[in-house]
This record gives structure tokens, sequence and C-alpha cells, in this order.
């Protein structure tokens, strides 16, 4: 009874998400009657997650800098999100010399039935700098699609209450207090999750499924592939870095519901609440998980890099150019970390990623669109890695801010 007790509201959601997944298999594009029920349960997700991105971040700052912790935090994020990266572009790399997804397709038949012609807006680099840390307005940062803008914004304004010294104390204690009361707000919300997310999920997969087996099959079963290396192997391997074989055991223990919650909803900001409270339940300090979460959300994209690796592998193999994919591994890796991590952090950011790789490989713009549907078939997978890997940073990021004992302790208390 007690374990029925504990885990209802995850069983609950895993029932939803797989009615979900059946209704849109069996109805496929007349699942989307029911869309409008999952769109209102996301709505009121996203309606709260400019304003817990600033608070938390803010007050997770603030309390790091009291401590004098907030720059070893940084950096130790910093360079945990690069090496994870990194990782992730090396291990789909390598798979996809391997396994070639568009082995055994006639590639003329190929490019004549899915080349798509798309409206096209390049921006210059300096606009690209601009628009990925910067907004002209303090309005555009009340918006989902400004996320990284607003991290900024909210890193400095926690550090500015922190350097206020007791006249910023009201102002640091305000930040805890609003902080814990929209978390509350989105517990609140997500009793709902079940329905709206299995009505989400219905949409989602009763309009990709026809996609999926439009040409694209070997691309997504490679993508399945590395996500299970990715998400099941690495993912193992980092997190025993972090606490050992009890950390292990608490982290498989507290993420089922961040990742249902990621293949469900295909979004990373919808993720980044449960994402948070998943992290403290492993013993992740809270200063960290809500500094770790959010900007992992715009700037830790291990599913995007993965992504950005087949796209490019599968412009050059269709163009009969497979000589250039051995040779010109650093190349590809490092495009794939900058459309992955940099380009992904701009709003609209996607369609900018595509013409990126076609810009620097010489291929033409028209064929952004091509790219897009890799993109768009890929997408629950990678917001299962994108978003997952957050929640693994925050993990790695303790251990190396906190130290190898307290995670230890921490590990322990939460699996006893």
């Amino acid at each position: 009874m007690n374990i029925l007790k504990n885990y209802a509201f995850t069983l609950c959601l895993i029932g939803g998400i797989l009615i979900g997944g059946i209704s849109g298999v069996i109805f496929g594009e007349g699942a989307t009657i029911v869309k409008p029920v999952g769109d209102v349960f996301l709505n009121l997700i996203f309606a709260l997650i400019v304003p817990l991105v600033f608070f938390s971040v803010s007050s997770a700052i603030c309390n790091m800098k009291q401590s004098n912790m907030v720059g070893k935090v940084i950096r130790n994020i910093i360079f945990v999100f690069m090496a994870t990266a990194l990782i992730a572009a090396v291990v789909a790399y390598t798979f996809t010399l391997f396994y070639n997804p568009l082995e055994g397709i006639d590639k003329t038949d190929f490019l004549l039935n899915t080349v798509q012609q798309v409206q096209i807006n390049q921006l210059s680099s300096s606009e690209i700098f601009v628009n990925t840390f910067t907004v002209s307005d303090f309005t555009q940062l009340l918006t989902k699609a400004n996320l990284l803008p607003l991290i900024i914004f909210s890193i400095l304004f926690g550090m500015a209450t922190a350097f206020s010294g007791e006249k910023g104390k009201p102002v640091a204690d305000f930040l805890n207090a609003v902080t814990n009361v929209i978390l509350k707000m989105m517990n609140m919300i997500m009793y709902a999750a079940p329905i709206g997310l299995g009505c989400y999920f219905a949409n989602t997969v009763g309009r990709l499924g026809e996609q999926i087996l439009n040409g694209y099959l070997h691309v997504f079963l490679l993508y399945l592939m590395l996500t299970c290396i990715i998400f099941f192997g690495i993912n193992s391997i980092y997190v025993l870095l972090a606490g050992g074989k009890k950390g292990l055991v608490s982290f498989w223990k507290n993420m089922l519901t961040p990742s249902l919650t990621a293949i469900a909803t295909s979004s990373s900001a919808a993720c980044i609440p449960v994402n948070i409270e998943a992290s403290k339940r492993m013993g992740v300090p809270a200063n960290i998980a809500e500094t770790v979460i959010p900007l992992g959300t715009n700037m830790h994209k291990d599913g995007s890099v993965m992504s950005a690796i087949i796209k490019i592998i599968f412009l050059l193999t269709i163009f009969g150019q497979e000589s250039m994919v051995s040779s010109n591994m650093f190349m590809i890796i490092g495009v794939a970390l900058l459309v992955g991590a940099v380009v992904g952090a701009i709003p609209s950011g996607g369609m900018t990623g595509e013409l990126l790789i076609c810009s620097i490989f010489g291929f033409s713009p028209e064929l952004a669109g091509t790219l897009l549907i890799i993109a768009t078939i890929v997408d629950i997978p990678a917001t299962l890695l994108n978003s997952t890997g957050n929640v693994v940073c925050s993990l790695l990021v303790t251990r190396l801010s906190e130290g190898k004992d307290w995670v230890k302790q921490i590990a322990t208390e939460n699996v006893d």
C-alpha cells in the first residue's frame, strides 16, 4: 500500500501518456481533437516559467553570493556543460560512421520528394550574438522566448541584491518567499498532468507518425539508438562519478516524472519545475538546482548537439560527400556544438541552426527545410536528452562544488 501511495501520481502519469500515445497511433491526425486540452495544461505551466526563472535564479545567485560560492559554481557549470556536450557529439559522430541512415535509399528520389522551399531570414553574426544574450526592452524579458536574456538579468539582479547587504535583505527574503509560492503553484497545476500531458502526447504522436515513416525512418531509428545510449549509459556513468552507487539509485528513483514530462511535452522549458524538484530530492542544494536547470534549458542541449551531427552527416551523405565525414571530424563536431549549445538559445533559433549548417558546408539554404523535418521527428527524444541532462549536470556541479563526501552523505539519506 505504501508503494502504491508513493507512486500513485507517477502511475497515473504513465497511464495518461500511454493512453495518449496509443490514441495517437490509432487515430492519427484525428487525435488533434484533444489538442486544446493539452494546450490549456501547457499554457498554465508556461505562464509560470518566466516568474519561476526570475525569482529562482535571482534568489539562488543571491544566496550563493552571500556564501561566496557563486564564482566557483558558475565555473563548474560552464565546464560541465561543455564537457557533456562534447561527449554527446563524439558519441553521435562515432555511431554515424558505422550506421548510415541513408543506406539503401534512392537519394535522387528522396531529394525530389523532401526538399522544402523555406522563407530565408538570415542573420549576421553580430545580430545572432546580440539576440542571444540581450533584448532591447524590459518587457521583452517577460516571455519564455527570451529565457537566456532573462537568466542573465536574473543573475545580475541576484548579485546586486547580495551586494546591497542589509539594505537588500528584504528583497532577498522576498525572492526566496516568492520562489516557494511559485513552486507550490506548479505542484498544484501538476495534479492535472496525467490528463493534460496525455492529450498533448496523443496529438504529437498522431501528427508525427506519417513524417517518420515518409523517408526518415532510418534517421529516427539511429537517433533512438543514440538516445538510449546517452540516457541510460552515459548518464549513469556521470551519476556514478557524482554520487557513487547510492547516488545512482537515488537518480533513477527520481527521474521517471521528469523523463515522462519531457517526452510528453517536447519542451525543455516546461520541464524546468519538475527538474528542479527532482534535483532537490536527489540532494542537490536549492541554489545550485535553481541555477543549473534554468541556465541549462538554454545553454545545455546534448540532444540538439546529437541532432546537429546527424543533420550534417545526412547532407554530406545524400550529396555523395561521404569522404568529408571521416576527414572533417573536428569541423563537424565543432559546428554541432555551435548549433546545439549556442544557436539553440536564440528565439526561433532552430531555423537559424539549419541555415548555419547549410552555409558552413556550402549547401543551398533551401535544404534548411529538409533539416527542419529531421529536427521535428527527433524532437521528442532530443528533448528527453536536453531536459534530463540538466538534472545530471546539477549533480555533477554539486559534486565539483560541494565535494565527494557531501554527495555521498546526501545520497545515503535519499536512499534510506
